[in-house]
């Protein structure tokens, strides 16, 4: 039996799904690839806003020393940080702001992350700290104007929680940068949005909440928002250039967005906003599930749930222009992005694209399913074959059958009136551009050709049809295949009358139904 979609909205459709999207690290948005593949999205999807690491890093130059005559004169830059900023806004992104890793000059250790070294050890002055901290947002409200920066979320570092990213994973020290930096933006300007902690999941991600809550309550420290990641991924086996894991079912991807409420209800900190500011199925960069069909499916109820329980939770990332664990050595190589190099979608790409597409209006919503509608009456369908985690293989198919309601500007639609269905799919086979070049023979440099053929097969198979209302509805029946993911868009028709024409005498081909 059908499913029976009731024509009264159940809701507004969130958008706390694209109301971030991660990034590598700022240098790279300096970087025509890179601005290439952000344009992109901007236009298929539309993101609010952008978070990366890297801000204060060396490589954007924030904070230069110069030494003359035995005199070391330092610098504050804002070259790189302007060029990057101005893009983003030029493309309808504001910045959500991560404020690290430290520069080199202000640190007080050589211990780093990623190959790039990002400095992760706390400042040698938390006085000189803070005065790079408000000479940087000083510098963002005179340029952008303090009305727009207080629409840029400020984060106080980068999953504290772990010593691969703050040393030692010092609690206290961790606090204390906390307590110093939020006093100091909000010195700039109160109404500036400053949060954090910006936890990694995991056993010390609980660990860390209620001291945290206890601190800031206790010292009457400030902060607008609560902060935290999510990956579903189990332990990794490394193998030469790649890593391969487990997955936990997608709903625990949800159960980690609900976290920080769970945790800090009667604490100064409930009712917070609460930003995840990446979440994806694995947290290594060389993981070829990124690229999979599996990893779309997989995340689409995340997608359609995740709103009811976060204000953002933002894909780690965009683009494959990332070099955390290195700089990749193939085309494919299991990158968090949505795109590829030059430019090339993966089904996770068209997930979030059809996402996009949905109508204003939630009207239902189960487990393979979401179903919005817009103003007008057309009727948007997104479903997907549900998938588990790594013990659960998908089954080789799935249906799902709706019973729709059709309407034309609120008015139910009468019976025999046309309904234009038209439906894209992605899957194992249809927009799956990896898929292909693995077909290809795995080039690790593809020549224009053969990024011809990539980008041809990235496209997402299309089909269409028409179908009949009776009662101010339609039956609708999408059979799925394994890992598909299939966006469905239906309109009542007004049917054009051609004086003397007639399709019968063009073959039965084109008859109409």
């Amino acid at each position: 039996m059908p499913v029976i979609v009731p024509a009264t909205p159940i809701g507004p459709m969130p958008d706390a799904w694209r109301q971030c999207v991660g990034t590598g690290r700022m240098n790279l948005a300096l970087r025509a690839d890179y601005q290439e593949s952000l344009a992109r999205v901007q236009r298929e999807i539309g993101f609010a806003h952008i978070r990366g690491h890297g801000l204060l890093s060396d490589d954007m130059g924030v904070l230069r020393e110069s030494s003359v005559a035995g005199r070391t004169h330092r610098r504050h830059s804002f070259t790189y940080v302007d060029q990057v900023h101005d893009r983003f806004l030029e493309l309808g992104l504001r910045p959500f702001v991560e404020l690290g890793f430290m520069p080199s000059a202000l640190a007080s250790g050589h211990d780093s992350v990623f190959w790039w070294r990002g400095n992760i050890t706390p400042p040698s002055s938390m006085a000189e700290w803070v005065e790079l901290v408000q000479t940087l947002v000083r510098h963002l409200v005179d340029r952008y104007g303090p009305a727009e920066v207080r629409r840029w979320p400020i984060e106080v570092w980068n999953e504290p929680n772990l010593d691969v990213f703050w040393k030692g994973a010092d609690q206290a020290a961790y606090f204390d940068l906390y307590a110093a930096t939020a006093r100091a933006i909000k010195d700039v300007d109160a109404d500036l949005q400053v949060g954090g902690p910006g936890l990694a999941p995991g056993p010390t991600c609980e660990a860390w909440w209620p001291p945290f809550a206890d601190f800031v309550e206790r010292h009457d420290v400030p902060i607008d928002f609560v902060s935290r990641h999510a990956y579903s991924a189990l332990d990794p086996e490394h193998v030469p250039f790649g890593t391969y894991q487990g997955l936990r079912p997608p709903q625990d991807l949800l159960d980690q967005f609900a976290e920080p409420h769970e945790h800090l209800a009667g604490t100064r900190l409930a009712g917070l906003p609460v930003h995840i500011t990446e979440f994806n199925t694995s947290y290594r960069p060389d993981n070829p599930v990124h690229d999979t069909a599996y990893n779309a499916a997989y995340l689409a109820p995340v997608l359609a749930g995740g709103g009811d329980l976060v204000d953002s939770f933002s894909y780690w990332t965009f683009s494959d222009v990332f070099e955390e664990s290195d700089v990749p050595t193939s085309f494919f190589h299991g990158g968090f992005g949505m795109l590829t190099h030059r430019q090339v979608a993966k089904p996770t790409f068209h997930l979030f694209a059809f996402m996009a597409r949905m109508g204003a209006h939630v009207l239902d919503r189960g487990a393979d399913h979401l179903v919005c509608a817009d103003d007008d009456g057309r009727v948007t369908v997104l479903a997907w074959q549900p998938v588990g985690g790594t013990d659960e293989p998908a089954a080789e198919r799935h249906e799902v059958a709706l019973s729709l309601p059709i309407s034309r500007h609120g008015v139910a639609a009468e019976d025999g009136t046309g309904v234009f269905v038209l439906r894209e799919r992605v899957g194992e086979v249809d927009g799956n551009a990896f898929a292909a070049w693995r077909e290809l023979g795995r080039p690790m440099s593809p020549t224009a050709r053969e990024l011809d053929v990539l980008r041809a097969c990235e496209r997402p198979a299309v089909e269409h049809s028409r179908l009949t209302a009776a009662g101010g509805r339609v039956e609708l029946r999408l059979p799925l295949s394994r890992h598909e993911v299939t966006f469905v868009e239906l309109t009542a028709v007004v049917d054009t009358h051609h004086e003397g024409l007639d399709d019968r005498r063009l073959g039965a081909a084109v008859a109409r139904p």
